[in-house]
């Protein structure tokens, strides 16, 4: 899909997953998992790039990271708005 035909869950998820990588990026403090935040981000970065994702990565990925930064407040704010965009995807089929 490109331009008009884009999935609007795609492009938010994309936009999200951006700004919380700039922000991790800009974040001075180091932590433990910053390098899992970082990786699952750039996963994250990658299925929004290739199309529709498939929700149970999306979600293992979503999980990974909150629990690398979950403790961050400074991040707060991005994780949210990625873990909305994640949730418009809905459950994985199935469940």
């Amino acid at each position: 899909m490109t331009g008009g035909d884009e999935d609007p869950r795609v492009a938010g998820l994309r936009t999200a997953v951006s700004r919380l990588r700039r922000e991790l990026a800009a974040h001075p403090a180091e932590f433990t998992d910053r390098a899992i935040a970082e990786d699952e981000l750039a996963a994250l970065a990658a299925m929004a790039t290739g199309g529709l994702p498939e929700i149970p990565r999306l979600r293992r990925s979503l999980l990974l990271i909150a629990g690398a930064i979950g403790s961050v407040s400074a991040l707060s704010r991005g994780l949210s708005e990625v873990r909305r965009a994640v949730d418009l995807f809905g459950e994985t089929p199935g469940r």
